[in-house]
């Protein structure tokens, strides 16, 4: 991976790469871009996922009693920002099956691009969990930069943020906002577009997830 800025970090593994550009082609079907979305889940949130707590405890193997390790502390928290981050909650959960599940419900204004808010329902006590937020696109950074304004409000603290693509201005939105989260970015894409859209990007990631437009 390489690092952009502290706890921000773009990922240069071949697999990302090349899943990403798969998701980049417009042919790509619903039930193909379905698919790698939820592949690059599990991909990003193994890497993001290298720093959580572990405890030994004994065990019984067929050959002896031993000491290993598992995971520490309350259960992981996954956040998908609505409806979009849902696509990469599987992966996420593949890794972490016992993971609790919470859900932000934003939505963009067509005319000022403004994120507003419109559900938020967080796993208890989210103070004490490690949290993913997951969301594939990070354009303006207006809807990452609000929906970990309400967690920390809830009084969330350990915050990292997975997306697949991101435009330059919104990783530094996102970034001078919340310089403790760690971000994880598939890749970092030339910039925006007068409409707000992430060029060359991959199009609209909850109508092509769900098959809507």
């Amino acid at each position: 991976m390489k690092q952009i800025y502290d706890n921000v970090y773009e990922f240069t593994h071949p697999l990302v790469q090349h899943k990403l550009t798969m998701l980049r082609m417009k042919e790509t079907g619903t039930n193909e871009f379905r698919k790698i979305v939820e592949e690059l889940g599990m991909l990003m949130g193994y890497e993001a996922l290298a720093d959580l707590k572990t405890e030994d405890i004994e065990i019984e193997t067929p050959i002896e009693k031993c000491k290993a390790p598992v995971l520490a502390g309350r259960k992981l928290a996954v956040v998908p920002i609505l409806r979009a981050g849902l696509g990469l909650v599987p992966g996420v959960l593949s890794l972490v099956p016992s993971a609790k599940v919470g859900h932000i419900g934003m939505y963009r204004d067509e005319v000022t691009h403004e994120p507003h808010e419109y559900f938020c329902k967080l796993p208890s006590p989210i103070e004490e969990r490690v949290i993913v937020v997951t969301d594939p696109m990070l354009a303006t950074g207006g809807s990452a930069v609000d929906a970990i304004n309400l967690i920390k409000n809830k009084g969330g603290k350990k915050i990292k943020f997975i997306c697949m693509i991101a435009a330059p201005e919104g990783v530094k939105k996102l970034h001078e906002a919340h310089p403790d989260v760690q971000v994880y970015i598939g890749h970092i894409d030339r910039e925006l577009n007068e409409n707000a859209y992430i060029c060359p990007g991959l199009g609209d990631a909850g109508d092509r997830i769900f098959g809507t437009k």
